[in-house]
């Protein structure tokens, strides 16, 4: 990754939660990168050595399931990765995280991640409030998987992150996302997604202009999503 200079000590989830007072502190430690779009940010086995802000862009926090690639999230503008690599009885990262475009990216090492959760406690409680919100979205994902259809779980998605990420002016997603890494995200074969997108588009649904999703029929997404 290429180093960049430029952070503003606000925009991150940790630089909103922690004391003024500490920001020294973090301006000292922190270093800033660019990840090229395509770009291995963290590498599930590697080493421990530290947790990511995201400053802007967009990453995929992905894990390998066998032979097949599972997307966990999406992580954007003012997002932490890497803290899934925190624990007391692993010391490697269990996941992969890796740019979906020019992303800007603050990194602080494993030893000063910790200490600032101890010095700050809004900072330890706005993290144990993200981790529970955050095995809240993996057991809602699980159930899913068993229980709804791939239409349904395209539908939770494309509306998940139409949430997330918002609409354009033209009304798609801000994220482009190709049919692999939307099969990879919902659980299904990339010919099971391609089948089934090309339904949603019959149904007029949903509209798409290359790798961009847009809503045409938000109530009818929100009823599969029910199902």
């Amino acid at each position: 990754m290429k180093k960049n200079n430029n952070c503003d000590l606000k925009t991150c989830f940790m630089c909103q939660l922690t004391l003024k007072e500490w920001h020294p502190a973090i301006e000292s430690h922190k270093r800033n990168f660019i990840a090229k779009k395509g770009e291995v940010i963290i590498k599930e086995g590697d080493q421990v050595s530290g947790v990511y802000f995201v400053t802007s862009g967009n990453v995929k926090v992905h894990k390998q399931w066998g032979d097949k690639e599972l997307i966990l999230r999406f992580a954007n503008d003012g997002a932490i990765i890497g803290h899934r690599g925190i624990s007391s009885s692993i010391s490697t990262y269990p996941i992969s995280a890796t740019a979906l475009e020019t992303t800007k990216l603050c990194f602080v090492d494993i030893d000063f991640f910790k200490t600032t959760i101890k010095v700050n406690q809004e900072f330890a409680y706005g993290l144990l409030m993200f981790y529970a919100d955050e095995l809240h979205a993996s057991e809602k994902k699980m159930r899913n998987l068993a229980l709804m259809s791939v239409k349904g779980r395209l539908a939770v998605a494309i509306l998940g992150l139409r949430d997330q990420f918002g609409l354009d002016d033209e009304g798609f997603l801000n994220l482009a996302l190709s049919r692999q890494d939307l099969a990879a995200f919902t659980g299904a074969t990339y010919e099971t997604v391609f089948r089934t997108m090309n339904e949603l588009l019959a149904e007029k649904l949903i509209i798409v202009k290359g790798k961009q999703i847009g809503i045409l029929n938000e109530a009818g997404l929100t009823d599969l999503s029910s199902k």
